[in-house]
């Protein structure tokens, strides 16, 4: 499959079967997500793995969307941003550099055949507390990760015209 069509396929599951994700199929997700390039190669993530029924049930006080704890597992990207790459003006990259880690699992999920659904809507301190973080590591962008037991909705995007701009704005 062209990456283009990989791309286009990708859509975000709001509904999982009971069924578990093969070690392998996980493990080349994670693999995904570690060749992730980041800003001066810092690599300032951390990937928290949710697998337990128990440590699911506790993501109930993390996110509203409880169709969630439908997946057989849960990942999570958090940040250290004391050692990501700054930006002259101060500004550092350590939100890109996790974006750019959860883009590379969920396409390579989607490959799989598996569904994902990023998610950016939670409740970053009890995320903390449930991931047991210490205080200098934040948590970023959670996905859901398993068997889809939904359909894509259909894909709206602006057209080329409306977002790319040549030369100026």
């Amino acid at each position: 499959m062209e990456l283009i069509e990989l791309i286009s396929k990708r859509y975000s599951t709001r509904a999982y079967l009971n069924t578990p994700v093969e070690d392998e199929k996980l493990m080349k997700v994670l693999e995904a997500g570690r060749l992730a390039p980041s800003a001066c190669n810092i690599q300032p993530w951390h990937i928290i793995v949710l697998q337990e029924p128990s440590s699911i049930e506790k993501m109930r006080q993390v996110c509203r969307a409880a169709w969630i704890l439908q997946a057989p597992v849960i990942i999570a990207v958090c940040i250290d941003n004391d050692k990501a790459w700054k930006r002259a003006d101060g500004v550092s990259y350590a939100f890109v550099d996790a974006a750019i880690v959860m883009d590379h699992m969920i396409l390579q999920a989607a490959e799989l055949g598996l569904g994902t659904c990023w998610i950016g809507a939670f409740n970053a301190a009890e995320a903390a507390s449930v991931f047991n973080l210490p205080g200098h590591i934040k948590p970023v962008a959670m996905t859901p990760l398993g068997y889809p037991d939904d359909t894509p909705r259909e894909k709206v995007r602006k057209s080329i015209n409306e977002i790319v701009h040549w030369e100026k704005f």
